[in-house]
């Protein structure tokens, strides 16, 4: 008996009817992956002509089942393992952004590259972002050449609004953090990122998805400073994004330190334990709330810690010399509103006798 399929018989002219998904050629992982592999091999390194054979090969291939397949190719070139290894038993690529160039331009070529198929091919967006996130929980699987070029790409697809900045938590990955990966990977994105937009626009994106706040996470937790994080960035190049984090630093501690102590007063803790406080964050915070002192003073004479008297004679004789100038200038108005208001108790004293 014959295994073979017997074919059935049709009416002469009838057209057997196809649908549109299955056009598609049906291929398992492997095969699609030498598939892609097999043409981009063929289309060489000029990335216009990859880009123009990834354009019409979704109406083919099947992009939507094998997405994780496709995006390892084009950035790894081949299927990759747990951890971020190349499969050994599968084809490879040299067409790919781990063996282009190290430089920008060459990158900012391939960001297009992506741009393009993601536009043409809507239902990838989902699926690029999350091999994104994959891939920057595998850097310590990738060389260091690898990380820097993984880091500019992204930079570049995070201006042009390919990739979303909530990609970037995967960076807080602790052992990537505790190793320094997260921080040297960093330093390369914003350059990138910088580069393609001004501060301001990264700012915004980083302040939508709440992460403008966090960047200090990029280092362990015995690392958490502001100096080191300034050092760090500035000397890598970034000085404008490390002056933005610092006052972005600077405006949570003085939001915290000022919730804390209304929080404190409404509690009606003891005024000792209330400078205490102060004088310990302020001591482990440096200078940085010099910004805040005028806020700091308000709070404590609304609450009837500082009285009029008190906070006149400090302005007047009894200050430190350590930021004097700027203690002063921030106080002046409100020592001005202190000494109008006690001029005009005075005359109401007079004309009431």
């Amino acid at each position: 008996m014959s295994n073979q399929k017997q074919q059935k018989p049709t009416l002469s002219g009838q057209h057997s009817k196809t649908r549109k998904r299955d056009e598609k050629e049906r291929f398992g992982p492997t095969q699609f992956q030498d598939c892609i592999i097999q043409s981009l091999t063929e289309t060489g390194t000029d990335l216009e002509a990859v880009a123009k054979f990834l354009d019409p090969s979704g109406a083919k291939l099947d992009y939507c089942r094998y997405t994780e397949t496709l995006f390892d190719i084009l950035v790894a070139g081949g299927m990759l393992a747990p951890g971020g290894t190349l499969a050994d038993d599968m084809m490879h690529t040299d067409v790919c952004v781990f063996t282009a160039q190290e430089d920008l331009e060459t990158m900012q070529a391939f960001a297009q590259v992506f741009n393009k198929l993601i536009r043409r091919y809507k239902y990838l967006e989902k699926g690029f972002e999350d091999e994104v996130k994959k891939l920057l929980l595998f850097l310590k699987g990738f060389s260091v050449s690898e990380r820097n070029k993984l880091a500019m790409l992204t930079g570049v697809l995070l201006a042009n609004g390919t990739l979303n900045a909530s990609i970037l938590n995967s960076l807080y990955n602790e052992n990537l953090v505790k190793e320094g990966v997260s921080a040297a990977f960093a330093v390369k994105l914003f350059k990138s990122w910088v580069n393609e937009k001004d501060i301001n626009a990264v700012a915004s994106s980083l302040r939508k998805v709440s992460m403008d706040n966090r960047l200090m996470e990029l280092f362990p937790a015995n690392k958490q400073s502001v100096e080191r994080f300034t050092k760090y960035f500035t000397e890598a190049g970034l000085k404008e994004f490390s002056q933005y984090v610092r006052n972005q630093q600077t405006m949570g501690t003085h939001k915290e330190l000022q919730k804390e102590l209304q929080e404190q007063m409404s509690r009606g803790d003891p005024f000792k334990d209330i400078i205490l406080y102060v004088k310990e964050e302020m001591k482990k915070n440096n200078i940085h709330f010099m910004k805040a002192f005028q806020k700091i003073v308000v709070l404590f004479y609304k609450a009837e810690v500082l009285s009029e008297e008190s906070i006149l004679k400090w302005y007047k004789d009894t200050h430190v010399a350590k930021g004097k100038s700027v203690f002063l200038e921030q106080m002046k108005n409100f020592v001005e509103w202190l000494k109008n208001a006690e001029e005009e108790s005075a005359c109401e004293a007079e004309e009431g006798d």
